[in-house]
């Protein structure tokens, strides 16, 4: 699999975490550990204190966000996910 950089450039192919961080989305998403496995610690930090914080209320937000942030990683394909989050960086949705 090829994917190829914002400067046009071939990347050296970096292994997928779609899987690992898709599920764990939906399983924990509450607390942010998908964030934590893909390298958005800021982002981590912002879900997990929110449910610290508010006792767990908070908790139903940031699950729901987990949900579908997990369930739109397994439905992109390997490359897509990689160019998405793993080489451009987007940390929300």
């Amino acid at each position: 699999m090829e994917v190829i950089d914002e400067n046009g450039k071939p990347v050296v192919y970096q292994e997928s975490k779609r899987i690992i961080a898709g599920v764990l989305g939906i399983l924990l998403g509450s607390i942010g550990v998908h964030k934590f496995v893909l390298g958005y610690t800021k982002e981590g930090i912002i879900m997990l204190v929110i449910t610290v914080l508010t006792c767990g209320i908070g908790g139903a937000l940031t699950g729901l966000i987990g949900l579908i942030e997990g369930i739109i990683y397994l439905t992109k394909s390997d490359e897509e996910f990689i160019q998405t989050y793993q080489l451009n960086e987007r940390g929300w949705f």
